[in-house]
């Protein structure tokens, strides 16, 4: 994953992160990247300062996140405290993958490997599974990715 500082043709700053360099480059000619200000899709890359490393050793953090990722549920309690902008960008993706592709429910390990492995027409899918079976996909290469499940916009 590549971290990049962006900035829209309004001069909004924000980061985002990409699988890589060539990804980043893909979605901005596509217009698939968006300010999540202004929503404008004219956006480049803004200049960063590089990561510096020192002779000295990393101090741990004062406190260490849990290993075990939250409950499916919540995306959806913190959603009312997210800002306002990130929500709707949040809702505007689920609306976009609700639309434009199937809904399999409990089965999604199972589809997504039948599509892996040309089972299964090749078409994007979204549902739930447990953190083994996304564990079990990531080890047989197998792509996926989850995003926080807001309450749709319209409701």
């Amino acid at each position: 994953m590549i971290h990049y500082q962006l900035r829209c043709s309004e001069a909004h700053e924000f980061d985002g992160w990409f699988k890589d360099s060539a990804a980043f480059e893909r979605q901005a000619v596509r217009r698939l990247v968006e300010c999540p200000t202004c929503g404008d899709t004219q956006v480049e890359r803004a200049l960063m300062a590089p990561a510096v490393s020192t002779r000295e050793a990393p101090r741990p953090p004062a406190e260490t996140p849990p290993s075990t990722p939250a409950p499916a549920a919540a995306p959806m309690a913190a959603a009312g405290k997210m800002p306002a902008h990130v929500l709707a960008m949040l809702q505007r993706m689920r609306a976009e993958v609700e639309k434009h592709c199937d809904y399999v429910g409990p089965s999604f390990a199972e589809e997504a490997r039948k599509i892996h492995r040309g089972e299964s027409d090749k078409r994007g899918i979204y549902g739930e599974s447990t953190p083994d079976e996304a564990e079990s996909l990531a080890e047989e290469g197998i792509e996926i990715s989850q995003i926080p499940w807001v309450p749709r916009a319209d409701g």
